[in-house]
């Protein structure tokens, strides 16, 4: 199974980087800068959207884009994913290079970090040797003042030859400065004189001999001088984006290809190879970034990190930092349990109390029964279940998952785990892409772009459903109720439920980690590559917009997805067990048919078949497999987990059942989503199959092997 551009997700580069302009006036700005900086703050902040952001590296995994007005003048703003450089190797990294080389913005903001200022303008000068029409920004200017860091931006302006303003995004500072700035870069007729900097002597006689057959055939299309860099740097990719986007095939010149031969010459005679070449390009913008931050910033207190660095000792700590880690997944477990069950039952209450009025409303109308049974036994009762089970424990969750991201946390958890992966041949960064999992698989599947070699990326995506999504977690925190703590009352309950749920939890990352290691050693061979990942600053979350942003961007989305499915179903459920055929209703068929190998790992036909009408989402299994024992398709109005209980044990369920339940629902073919998400991102159907077999044949063999021990020890 070999890896191509189309298995590894790498084509989504093959498209043309173009943004529709609604007039010819209208102005594209290019968004840029490290990831973790704020850059999608700045972005949500001048555009009034809503993209998603977090305090860890690797947020923007796309090119998102808005727009926004100043002065009468119309703009579409480009958010382009986070890159440390432009020298860069990642697909997505790639994408960010290609869109301000070829995407034809009309200036690029560079935002910056200004707590760590020095290592951010290594890209603002990497990006001023592309284009002059760039304003930088620098960030979170705040809390580089609370730190007693000071930056002197009108000398860091003059030293760049580039407009600079200083912004909090989060607050809203700074915001119209840095607007004015993009205002006039892009209307006024002002050039600016970008800083440039001067390499080694042989590295500069080599540029320039190469640059005037540049200049020739580029037609100021693209900066000369960085072509040349590139080039002689041995950047292949940049050759293949100059024929694809602007159509000139470089090396079929011959007046850049007799350039080329001579400057090489003169590289050679200086001993200097292409790798040679490249560290001498990033030691001098290193020195420069040194030498310019010298003269602009300086520190009032310069062990203002020092207690981030206190914290990260236990954090990440070869002892503490696992263990750490599980208490934290833990109490965050422990309170959504003990925080949903109190609005579920209202919940339920409420909305069984509408059903109530709705059978009501039928009877006065005198609606035919098959109506009201499909409409409100069949849909609405779904409908109800899965709001009332799963809105409480997502509206809990999703904040106290969130508010770990805006703290910082998430890089910690990474680091903490980049052992274990490296063990099992895969990448440090799959541990961020798994905690995006856990609010839905699909989107951990799209953050797998952050890794930078196609075949861990491939393992991270073919993995990542063994992390339950938020449409599991209410599934498994039922049956932990019922089943192993439903013994129990009061506090003992909840707490032997969230050991219970931390458990499973670290279960998923364990077969994670195995299933990585037997795939690294079989179908996608290869060693663990290393990886600089960078551990952001602890900053204070704000709490009011976390809840916000948690229920309108999370919480409602995954909602209505979920309700969007659920209704249809509960109506083919409804459906089946309506219409008999030979004295048996379809639905009996269907679980009479998926029954014998339904027994083998566990379950029952009915469960099994509640699993594979849950393909759409995850969400809906357990309403579907509760109406599935109703005799006639209606459920039960149930007060309570305990009456619940009852109706799965008199249909056979045990603890067994319930086990093998918790197991499949960890281990089994992603969803719809999910699924389709991994055909786009891999442009591959054969590594879309993989995925969704590779989890199931996983679960169907755990569940056979936990069920067939049970049963040979006399347990069940």
């Amino acid at each position: 199974m070999g890896l191509t551009n189309q298995s590894t997700g790498s084509s989504v580069l093959g498209h043309i980087l173009h943004i529709e302009r609604s007039s010819s006036d209208q102005k594209i700005i290019a968004l840029a800068g490290n990831p973790n900086v704020g850059k999608s703050t700045v972005f949500n902040s001048l555009t009034g959207m809503r993209q998603h952001t977090g305090n860890w590296p690797g947020k923007t995994v796309s090119i998102a884009h808005g727009s926004f007005s100043h002065k009468g003048a119309d703009f579409i703003l480009v958010d382009i994913p986070g890159t440390y450089s432009l020298m860069a190797n990642s697909a997505e990294e790639e994408v960010a290079c290609d869109f301000i080389c070829f995407g034809d913005p009309d200036a690029v903001i560079v935002v910056s970090d200004a707590t760590c200022l020095e290592r951010n303008l290594n890209l603002v000068m990497q990006t001023l040797e592309v284009t002059c029409n760039v304003v930088v920004c620098v960030n979170l200017i705040d809390e580089a003042r609370r730190k007693k860091i000071n930056i002197d931006l009108e000398k860091l302006s003059h030293r760049l030859g580039v407009p600079v303003a200083g912004t909090n995004a989060r607050s809203g500072k700074g915001l119209d400065k840095l607007m004015d700035e993009v205002w006039t870069v892009t209307h006024e007729k002002t050039s600016c004189t970008p800083l440039r900097i001067q390499y080694h002597e042989a590295v500069e006689s080599a540029v320039s001999l190469l640059e005037p057959a540049l200049t020739s055939v580029l037609k100021n299309r693209l900066n000369a001088r960085w072509v040349a860099l590139k080039l002689l740097e041995g950047e292949k990719n940049l050759l293949e984006s100059i024929n694809s986007y602007l159509g000139y095939d470089l090396p079929a010149r011959e007046e850049v290809s007799d350039s080329y031969q001579k400057a090489r010459e003169i590289l050679q005679h200086a001993g200097i190879s292409s790798e040679l070449f490249r560290d001498i390009i990033v030691s001098g913008i290193v020195r420069k970034a040194e030498e310019i931050c010298r003269g602009v910033v300086t520190f009032e207190k310069p062990d203002y990190n020092k207690r981030d660095h206190r914290i990260d000792g236990i954090l990440t700590s070869r002892i503490y930092g696992i263990p750490i880690m599980i208490v934290l997944l833990g109490v965050i477990f422990w309170i959504t349990i003990t925080g949903a069950n109190y609005p579920s039952s209202l919940l339920a209450d409420g909305l069984f109390w509408v059903e109530d009025q709705l059978t009501a409303l039928f009877v006065s109308i005198e609606a035919p029964a098959w109506l009201h049974g499909l409409l409100v036994t069949g849909m609405y009762r779904t409908l109800a279940w899965v709001v009332s089970v799963m809105l409480p424990p997502m509206a809990i969750f999703f904040p106290l998952f969130t508010l770990l991201e805006d703290l910082g946390y998430l890089p910690r958890v990474a680091f903490n785990l980049d052992n274990f992966f490296k063990k099992a041949c895969a990448h440090g960064k799959q541990a961020l892409t798994m905690c995006m999992g856990f609010g839905c698989n699909a989107a951990g599947v799209v953050g797998c772009r952050i890794i930078d070699s196609p075949r861990e990326r491939l393992i991270a995506i073919i993995t990542n459903n063994f992390v339950p999504c938020n449409g599991r977690f209410p599934t498994l925190i039922a049956i932990i109720t019922m089943f192993f703590a439903g013994m129990l009352a009061g506090p003992a309950q909840t707490i032997i439920s969230t050991l219970i749920l931390t458990g499973v939890i670290v279960l998923g990352v364990v077969m994670t980690l195995l299933i990585s290691r037997i795939l690294s050693k079989t179908v996608l061979k290869g060693l663990p590559s290393s990886f600089t990942l960078e551990l952001p600053p602890y900053r204070k979350p704000q709490v009011g917009r976390i809840i916000v942003r948690s229920l309108l961007d999370r919480t409602l989305f995954v909602l209505g997805r979920a309700v969007a499915v659920a209704a249809p179903a509960g109506l083919i459920i409804w459906g089946m067990a309506n219409i008999h055929v030979g004295g048996l209703s379809l639905l009996s068929h269907c679980a009479g048919f998926l029954d014998p190998f339904a027994r083998l790992i566990g379950m029952d036909g009915y469960i099994l078949m509640a699993f594979i009408l849950g393909f759409p989402a995850n969400e809906i299994v357990i309403p579907l497999i509760i109406m599935s024992y109703m005799a006639t398709g209606s459920m039960m109005e149930f007060d309570s987990l305990s009456q619940l209980r009852e109706l799965l044990v008199t249909n056979g369920w045990t603890w067994l059942t319930a086990m093998c339940v918790m197991l499949f629902s960890l281990m089994h073919w992603p969803c719809s989503t999910t699924c389709l998400t991994i055909k786009k991102e891999t442009q591959s159907w054969k590594w879309t199959l993989i995925s969704f077999l590779v989890p199931t044949v996983t679960g169907i063999l755990v569940c056979f092997i936990v069920a067939s021990f049970a049963r040979l020890l006399g347990l069940a």
